[in-house]
C-alpha cells in the first residue's frame, strides 16, 4: 500500500480528564507523532485542557454525557473511524459507540488504581468489556497491565504491549554543579495512588540527616492540605515545598538532583521517561511498568513497593555518590532512546490501527 496515495485513517480518541497529566501528555504526543487524522473527544473536561490541545494543532471537542458523545460519534459514522479510548469513562462510552454503530474499537490501558470498592468495580468491568467482540485491540502501556488482562481471559490475539515514548528532544539543559542544596523532586497528582505520603515518609528523615537536602512536591490534588500539615509539624516548611501544578517542567528538570517516584500503582509514567531523557537520575518503587524500564543500579535505583525506608536508603546512596548519578543518567538516556522513542513506537500504532480497520471492513 502506497502511504502517499492513501488517505489518513480517521481516529477518534475518547478520554475523561481533569487536567494535563501523564495520559494526556501521552495522547498529545501520540496525535502529533502518528500520521492518522486524530480527533480527541474530551468527556466533561476543563476548557483549559481543550485549549492546550488546540494550541498544539490537535482537533478536539468537548462532550458532556453519554448522549452527546454518542450523537457526535453517529455524525462521524460514515467515515468509519477507529475509536481509541483512554480511562474508564472513555472505555465505557467508546464501547457503547462501537457496539451500536459497529465501529472498530481500540482500548488503551494506561493502568488501574483499584484502591476503593468503586475503583475495583471499574477495573473489573473494564476487563470484562475488553473480552467482548466489540473490542478489536487492547493496548497496554506495560507488561504488568497486560498480565491482568491475561488473567481475566482477554484473548491473546487482542493484546499488545506498546509502552509510552517520547519525541526527540533538544539536548538537555546543563545541570548546575556545586549547588548549595540538593533537591529531591516528586512530580504528580497529590492523591493516594501516587504515594505523596510515602514520599514524605522517606524524605522527612533524610532532610533531618542532611542539611543540604531539600525537597519539592510538584502537583496538586486532594491530599495537599494533609501533606502541608505533616511538613509543618516536622518543622521542615523551609526545606520541603509544595508549589502546586507546574507547566514548565524543563526548568525543574535542570534544578532537581533526583526524581523520586513513590507511587503505589503505575503504568509506564511519562515523567519517568522525561527524566531519563533529561539526564535526571531516578529513584522509584518497583511498581507497575517501572521495573520494565528501570534496571536497578544500571539506569536507576529501585526500592520494594511501599517500603519508604528502602526508598530513602536509595536516595541516600545517590546523594552520596555523584559518580553513580552520572552513570545512571548516561545509561538511562540510552535506554530511553533505544526502547521508548516515540517515532519508532508510532509505526507500531499505525500498523495496529490499519489492522483493526481491515478486520472491521472484512
Amino acid at each position: 500500500m502506497n502511504a502517499q496515495n492513501t488517505p489518513a485513517l480517521p481516529i477518534i480518541h475518547l478520554i475523561s480528564s481533569g487536567g494535563f497529566y501523564g495520559a494526556e501528555r501521552m495522547l498529545l504526543d501520540h496525535c502529533q507523532a502518528t500520521p492518522e487524522h486524530h480527533q480527541v473527544v474530551f468527556l466533561d473536561a476543563p476548557p483549559a485542557l481543550l485549549a492546550r490541545f488546540r494550541q498544539a494543532g490537535i482537533d478536539c471537542i468537548g462532550c458532556n454525557g453519554a448522549g452527546e458523545t454518542l450523537r457526535h460519534l453517529r455524525s462521524r459514522r460514515g467515515e468509519r473511524p477507529v475509536l481509541n479510548t483512554h480511562n474508564f469513562k472513555g472505555l465505557l462510552y467508546g464501547w457503547l459507540g462501537a457496539t451500536l454503530l459497529r465501529l472498530p474499537l481500540v482500548i488503551t490501558q494506561h493502568g488501574f488504581t483499584p484502591r476503593s470498592p468503586r475503583q475495583r468495580f471499574y477495573t473489573w468491568l473494564s476487563l470484562q468489556l475488553c473480552r467482548t467482540p466489540s473490542v478489536s485491540r487492547v493496548v497496554c502501556v506495560a507488561e504488568s497491565i497486560a498480565i491482568l488482562h491475561r488473567k481475566a481471559n482477554v484473548r491473546a490475539d487482542k493484546l499488545q504491549v506498546i509502552p509510552n515514548g517520547l519525541p526527540a528532544a533538544a539536548p538537555p539543559a546543563s545541570r548546575t554543579q556545586n549547588k548549595p542544596r540538593w533537591l529531591a523532586g516528586y512530580v504528580g497528582r497529590l492523591s493516594s495512588e501516587k504515594g505523596p505520603d510515602l514520599f514524605l515518609d522517606a524524605l522527612i528523615p533524610l532532610c533531618r540527616q542532611h542539611a543540604e537536602l531539600h525537597a519539592v512536591m510538584l502537583g496538586d490534588g486532594p491530599e495537599r492540605e494533609v501533606l502541608q500539615a505533616r511538613i509543618d509539624a516536622a518543622g521542615l516548611h523551609e526545606r520541603i515545598s509544595l508549589p502546586g501544578y507546574q507547566t514548565d517542567m524543563q526548568r525543574w528538570m535542570a534544578e532537581l538532583g533526583v526524581l523520586v517516584i513513590s507511587s503505589r500503582t503505575e503504568g509506564t509514567p511519562m515523567i519517568l521517561l522525561e527524566a531519563m531523557q533529561a539526564g535526571l537520575p531516578v529513584v522509584a518503587f518497583g511498581v507497575g511498568g517501572i521495573p520494565d524500564v528501570i534496571e536497578h543500579q544500571y539506569n536507576g535505583l529501585l526500592a520494594t513497593p511501599g517500603d519508604s525506608t528502602g526508598l530513602g536508603n536509595q536516595i541516600d546512596i545517590l546523594l552520596g555518590s555523584p559518580a553513580l548519578a552520572r552513570t545512571l543518567t548516561e545509561n538511562a538516556r540510552v535506554t530511553q532512546l533505544d526502547r521508548y522513542h516515540l517515532p519508532v513506537l508510532a509505526e507500531r500504532w499505525s500498523r495496529l490501527y490499519l489492522s483493526a480497520t481491515r478486520e472491521a471492513r472484512a
